[in-house]
């Protein structure tokens, strides 16, 4: 083998490991919520315990959110009238707070069990 197509080969394997599963979708558990008019809803998720998390987010307002967690170490900005996915490791059972940075008073949680 060329010393080009070892280091292709290299890179191509290096590549493949820094990328997830491809069964992340497959067995996780997608949750949907709406922001309209600066609120969460519903304003409390609920998802299994030891099991990956997709929360798809669709903002409803005229303005951008910024979906944050501190406990499921995430931040999105969702721009206005758009929507976007958040991916969250599998949790072990709990209440997880988020927010929306760009506007505090937004709030809700994550019901882990």
């Amino acid at each position: 083998m060329s010393h080009v197509r070892r280091i292709a080969l290299l890179v191509f394997v290096a590549l493949a490991a820094a990328m997830p599963p491809s069964g992340f979708a497959q067995d996780s558990t997608t949750l949907q919520i709406t922001v309209q008019n600066r609120q969460f809803s519903p304003a409390q998720l609920q998802a299994p315990a030891g099991k990956p998390i997709v929360i798809i987010v669709k903002n409803n307002d005229a303005a951008a959110v910024e979906f944050e967690s501190v406990s499921l170490r995430v931040e999105k900005i969702i721009p206005a009238k758009s929507q976007g996915s958040v991916r969250v490791r599998a949790l072990s059972p709990g209440r997880y707070e988020f927010f929306d940075d760009f506007h505090q008073s937004t709030r809700g949680a994550l019901i882990v069990q």
